[in-house]
């Protein structure tokens, strides 16, 4: 009789199925495709350790069908999440896992808390709006940015592998590559999900949904006099602290629509974002949002937004009547725009060199002022940050070689920050040297996708270590070339 394979048990029974236990009415059973040649392409063994699965073990034969969903035995299959959403403003009442779902949890080794295992790319379910299944370099993608944002501190989902699946995919006339994801989070609870329950009028569902909410995400809303209440305020809170995150990087995300945010405020769907090289208020990279919907600056707004739409959901849990409750929640996410500046006053002040001894008004007009210096001369965010490290060190050459020419106003900018003894080592602590470039990222995944992941590999070291410096390599911190065109991105790819 052979030896078992040391991934089967984990594989077949290491998967705990909470999700799939607690919320029969929000999961429809999935059945991902068979794979003709699966290979792992990207593995994060760190994680892999985390969640006590063997890195060696998962790209043999058996982990690598665990990878894909290929595993799973037929009386516990992967499910698809059922959620609905407001896609660029508009109601859509079913939405759900079209190419995704979710393969169970395992318990971090690090905190002790479950984490989800999701697939995506493993074809279609029933509530697929396109073929379900996806590709190498888009795959590929969402781990290289997902690692970065990982190593930056910024709350994300993480993706374990990427497979090849060995099996094509023609997307307009071109033959593709295809591939499958897997990624963790310690929820796949999105704004969505509430939504959907909210339109279908059962409150002893929504409240069973907010309650494994609290319990998976937010806890400390389990032991407030209101824990709903409690909650939503911590929603709102959590989800100021990442948006000021992401302004603070010049992270564009590029589709917030309400199925594409999480309840755990953990960033998610890396398909159409980028970031800034120079620093322009009103970018937007996504080749479908017409209008500039979801543009970096527009991003605090549509959180708030989104927001207001999870409070409408979750109402009827805030208070007996139907106005009380819609007012309550009106109410709680009122407090986003003070909570975002708050965020936003402290990773502003610490990528300045600033402690709390600067008044904040102070901090905030230093922040607001060097934007505005970069937006009117088109500087580098990234690099101009970084720069300042060296200026509190008395050398302000870097930072001023970045602007063609005298600048008063940078004159008087340095007056003023000086003034307020800022620390290097501060600077150097809140500011990457590197971030995903987006032209870095593209020539990464076009070789990946001919067979070569040599610059993939390497890129995804330096993204692994941000705030790094590189010697005499600083092509990884340099904005794409004059003249470029500009950088688009791509949904559903």
């Amino acid at each position: 009789m052979p030896t078992p394979h040391p991934l089967a048990a984990p594989a077949v029974h290491g998967l705990e199925r909470e999700w799939a236990r607690r919320f029969p009415e929000l999961s429809r059973p999935a059945a991902p495709a068979r794979t003709p040649a699966p290979r792992v392409l990207a593995l994060d063994a760190d994680l892999a350790a985390d969640l006590g699965l063997d890195p060696a073990s998962l790209r043999a034969e058996e982990g690598v069908r665990f990878l894909t969903g290929e595993s799973a035995p037929a009386d516990a299959p992967p499910v698809a999440q059922v959620y609905a959403g407001h896609q660029w403003g508009v109601f859509r009442p079913l939405l759900g896992d079209g190419r995704a779902a979710l393969l169970g949890e395992r318990r971090a080794a690090g905190d002790g808390r479950l984490r989800e295992i999701h697939l995506k790319g493993i074809g279609p379910t029933s509530m697929s709006r396109v073929d379900g299944y996806a590709t190498v370099g888009p795959m590929l993608r969402e781990f290289a940015l997902s690692a970065s944002m990982h190593a930056l501190g910024v709350p994300t989902t993480r993706a374990l592998a990427v497979v090849a699946t060995g099996a094509p995919r023609r997307l307009d006339g071109v033959e593709l590559p295809g591939a499958v994801l897997a990624r963790t989070a310690s929820s796949h609870v999105r704004f969505g999900s509430f939504e959907y329950v909210r339109a279908q009028g059962d409150r002893a569902l929504l409240a069973r949904l907010a309650d494994h909410v609290i319990e998976r995400s937010h806890p400390s809303a389990a032991d407030a006099r209101h824990p709903h209440r409690a909650l939503l305020a911590a929603v709102v809170d959590s989800t100021a602290a990442l948006t000021a995150a992401w302004m603070s990087l010049g992270f564009v995300h590029g589709v917030l629509s309400t199925d594409n945010v999480l309840v755990s405020a953990e960033t998610i769907d890396y398909g159409p974002c980028a970031f800034l090289d120079a620093y322009e208020p009103g970018a937007w990279f996504s080749s479908i949002d017409r209008d500039g919907r979801y543009a970096y600056e527009r991003q605090p707004s549509i959180m708030r937004w989104n927001l207001e739409r999870l409070g409408v959901a979750i109402a009827p849990l805030l208070a007996a009547g139907e106005d009380e409750g819609e007012g309550a929640a009106a109410e709680i996410v009122a407090g986003f725009d003070a909570r975002y500046r708050s965020h936003r006053d402290a990773a502003f002040r610490a990528k300045l060199g600033l402690d709390d001894r600067t008044d904040g008004a102070v901090a905030r007009a230093l922040a607001d002022a060097a934007l505005a210096l970069l937006d009117e001369h088109g500087v580098d965010f990234t690099g101009f940050w970084r720069d300042l490290a060296a200026a509190a060190d008395g050398d302000e050459r870097a930072v001023r070689a970045r602007f063609l020419g005298p600048v008063p106003a940078l004159d008087a900018w340095f007056a003023a920050w000086r003034a307020q003894v800022p620390r290097a080592d501060r600077i150097r602590g809140a500011n990457p040297v590197h971030i995903p470039r987006n032209h870095l990222v593209e020539e990464a995944l076009d070789a990946a996708v001919d067979g070569d992941l040599g610059p993939f590999d390497a890129l995804l070291e330096v993204l692994r270590h941000p705030f790094d410096e590189r010697g005499a390599d600083r092509r990884y911190a340099l904005p794409a070339p004059a003249g470029s065109p500009r950088h688009r991105t791509f949904c559903g790819t």
